[in-house]
């Protein structure tokens, strides 16, 4: 082999918490390197997440992939050096009307998230003082959701892949991929040239245009901007004792974070990939319904900023190999559950590379290899 080519048995393309999870994974038993255009790792969508871990978040899929991450979450193995998780309750309401939806949401939730209740407007109230109870017809209370510290995830996952072996190049965009003699020449923005028998493309957003320069057809990845603001706390509240908060139908969040509090209008404005900024009218439209549901009359925003989140129609992760290029490995479309799903869906996408069993605890919460697919039919609508 060329000694300007270096050759691994898997080039992992993207630096967020997607690639670096299934590259520790692969780096076990496979010499792997992962490459990043960006100077720094993480810089889109992962540095910018909301680090929470919600069971009852998401379709079918999603929560059996969170459940089953859940217990490396609680006790990572020796290359994480804090913990990654923190308590912080999740309480999501109704608005009037609304409480149906809510109980047929806790129905499709219940097996895999047994410590959820429902509970009442007043109920909420008191776990929530933030909340008006006469503005809800009911709640969901996940006492079990948590915090992730999503700084510390993603660099034990940079930490346990250079333990095992694995590359890392950063500014090395990949302008070239082609498939030579059973192999892949990768080449990089900085006249860098690999060579690997597999392809993994984690790129985020930028994943179906990686795979149209290695010659496959699009799995129709949309980005959707969401954006993000801080305000104060009110006085007189212990903000940090209070839940998460969240409309079922995505007109808000919020979440405490010291002092402040982490307000989000849920937005998904499709844009194409690029470093996403937020949206001043979205974030006008988030402060007038958080006023109409909850005490917050804050007017003035202390920070704002924006990230991607990339699904396709199904909103299920797009995972395993593409149907006509050989050697070329999805691992995209995770949209907003990549953190919490990322330790099972790493192991996984791992074992589906190798061509081993998938994970049997994935599997006993109804995780189905063929709902990964990217060849897949496409529901455009599913029950979340």
């Amino acid at each position: 082999m060329d000694d300007q080519q270096p050759g691994f048995d898997v080039i992992v393309i993207g630096g967020g918490i997607a690639g670096v999870s299934i590259a520790y994974e692969l780096a076990a038993d496979r010499s792997v390197c992962l490459v990043e255009s960006e100077a720094t790792l993480a810089f889109h969508t992962t540095g910018r997440s909301a680090a929470l871990f919600l069971e009852t978040y998401g379709n079918d899929t999603i929560r059996a992939l969170t459940t089953a991450s859940r217990q490396f979450l609680s006790d990572p193995p020796g290359h994480w050096d804090s913990e990654l998780l923190s308590p912080r309750s999740l309480l999501q309401f109704a608005a009037r009307g609304r409480g149906d939806t809510l109980e047929a949401m806790y129905s499709r939730v219940r097996t895999l998230t047994p410590d959820a209740e429902l509970i009442s407007p007043v109920d909420a109230a008191t776990l929530c003082p933030l909340l008006r109870p006469e503005r809800i017809d009911l709640a969901l209370f996940e006492p079990g959701s948590m915090e992730v510290d999503v700084h510390a995830l993603h660099q034990g996952f940079v930490r346990g892949l250079r333990s095992r072996g694995g590359a890392v190049a950063t500014s090395s965009g990949v302008v070239g991929l082609q498939r030579k003699d059973g192999m892949w020449v990768v080449a990089s923005a900085d006249g860098t040239v690999r060579r690997a028998s597999i392809v993994v493309n984690a790129a985020g957003a930028w994943a179906d245009s990686v795979g149209e320069r290695a010659g496959a057809s699009r799995v129709g990845l949309q980005p959707l901007r969401r954006t993000i603001f801080m305000i104060s706390a009110p006085d007189g509240i212990d903000a940090d004792a209070l839940p998460t908060l969240s409309d079922i139908d995505e007109s808000f969040y919020l979440k405490p974070e010291g002092a402040q509090i982490l307000c989000s209008p849920a937005d998904e404005t499709p844009t194409e990939p690029y470093d996403a900024r937020p949206d001043e009218l979205e974030i006008a439209r988030a402060l007038d319904a958080i006023g109409e549901t909850t005490t917050l009359t804050a007017r003035h925003v202390r920070s704002s900023w924006a990230g991607l989140r990339s699904f396709v129609a199904d909103r299920t992760p797009v995972v395993g190999f593409d149907d006509t290029v050989d050697g070329f490995f999805w691992c995209a479309g995770q949209g907003g559950y990549g953190i919490q799903t990322c330790a099972a869906l790493a192991r996984v996408g791992a074992a589906l590379v190798r061509g081993d069993s998938v994970p049997v605890d994935a599997v006993e919460r109804g995780l189905r290899v063929a709902d990964l697919m990217p060849g897949r039919p496409m529901r455009t609508t599913v029950d979340e």
